[in-house]
């Protein structure tokens, strides 16, 4: 007898309809937190669900929650991601987890499977943190590391817009209150972002952790003067110092295990060619499994900042922007997914996250965990990224799987 699987047919279906909202090229998909294009893909998602007949609920974030009940009252095991992307991004980052969720409910539905707790879908808000930060903010907020007025006030990173004039805007200003918002469980479908699995020939990763993240921003101060005709002695030169302290944060790599480095914006001013830059802004993002280690290299790299500063005659201002110690998730649900795993012949690693997700958030509320599925070259936030249709059915079903388990 064939065993009951989600639709992997229908799954596809949806991701590539999805993508289709905010198109980049060929490939590409660009739908930034509360834009139009979200707005867009938001209203889809919603169509797909109305026939589940669910009790749904916006919280004033605009975090959408789907909860089909179960034959006892409690809370609910939830699956969930992320509709938003980075400005040229992908058609799975986030997405695949939001639609797998959805898969896994209509499955349910449709085969009239008993299950005792009850089911829910969350897509989150602002996971990528592109045009509003901080990132992962929708499920900080359900985690209650931030409060509405707070969030609510946030402008966008250009200064254009505010976060609740566009929530209102596009008709995701909900009033859900989320003091009622209890979860038994979290589970979270991602592609890996990284080259590990593929290269290892692995089918799926049982995600042991997320290690911890530091945003820094630093902004230099100068004096600009001709390229020319200034002594090198006598110049301040902004971009020097910046190019120093980026230099310092890959060396650093090197001397603590486990550390990553990535200057990721840089802004310099007055950006020509034969003047020597008055100011420079830009970001350092930090990453490590250790939170002393994090800490030890966040602290080396603030004094060498601070020395070669000092050296050039320049002004420093470091900001943190983001600040997030590692997360360890339920030993017993990444379990289930190393068993569900052997039980049906799938080759499983035992894993960190080297990017954050919302379910590290989610860790803080309930017993999380997350599965990996194999990224092609390990590319993502990229309109190369790419995972194979067999990838996606091996998660997926895990991921069914490890939730029936949970609903038991």
């Amino acid at each position: 007898m064939k065993r009951l699987s989600p639709d992997i047919n229908r799954l596809m279906d949806r991701l590539n309809h999805l993508a289709k909202i905010g198109t980049v090229g060929t490939k590409g998909v660009s739908r930034l937190a509360l834009s139009d294009e979200d707005k867009l893909a938001r209203d889809l998602l919603k169509s797909w669900m109305k026939d589940l007949k669910l009790d749904f609920h916006i919280d004033p974030v605009g975090n959408m929650i789907w909860i089909k009940k179960g034959s006892i009252d409690c809370p609910p095991v939830f699956i969930g991601s992320h509709l938003d992307t980075v400005g040229s991004g992908g058609r799975y980052d986030g997405s695949l987890g939001v639609l797998a969720g959805l898969e896994i409910i209509q499955t349910f539905v449709e085969n009239n499977l008993h299950h005792e707790k009850p089911l829910g879908l969350i897509n989150f808000t602002n996971e990528e943190g592109v045009r509003f930060t901080p990132d992962m903010m929708g499920s900080y907020f359900l985690s209650g590391g931030s409060n509405v007025p707070e969030i609510h006030s946030t402008n966008s990173i250009d200064g254009k817009v505010n976060l609740r004039d566009e929530l209102k805007r596009i008709g995701y200003l909900g009033d859900y209150d989320i003091s009622k918002f209890e979860a038994g469980a979290y589970l979270e479908l991602h592609i890996e972002q990284g080259p590990v699995l593929e290269l290892e020939n692995t089918n799926i990763g049982a995600v042991r952790m997320v290690q911890g993240i530091s945003w820094l921003e630093f902004i230099i101060h100068g004096e600009a003067n001709h390229a020319g005709t200034t002594p090198m002695k006598l110049r301040k030169d902004a971009s020097y110092v910046a190019a120093s302290i980026i230099q310092k944060a890959r060396l650093l790599t090197h001397e603590f295990e486990g550390q990553v480095a990535n200057a990721g914006l840089i802004e310099a001013e007055p950006n020509l060619i034969n003047v020597v830059t008055n100011r420079v802004r830009f970001t350092v993002d930090l990453r490590n499994p250790d939170n002393v280690t994090l800490r030890e290299v966040e602290d080396t790299l603030k004094e060498y900042a601070f020395d070669v500063s000092k050296m050039e005659e320049t002004s420093l201002e470091i900001n943190q922007l983001v600040r997030l110690d590692p997360v360890a998730f339920d030993e017993d649900i990444v379990d289930s997914v190393v068993n569900v795993c052997l039980h049906f012949d799938l080759s499983v690693k035992e894993m960190p996250s080297g990017a954050g997700h919302d379910a590290q958030m989610m860790a803080d509320v309930c017993p999380t965990a997350m599965i990996f599925i194999p990224s092609k070259n390990g590319i993502s936030h990229s309109p190369e990224e790419f995972s194979s249709k067999k990838d996606i059915e091996n998660g997926l079903n895990v991921l069914f799987e490890v939730t029936q388990t949970l609903l038991a």
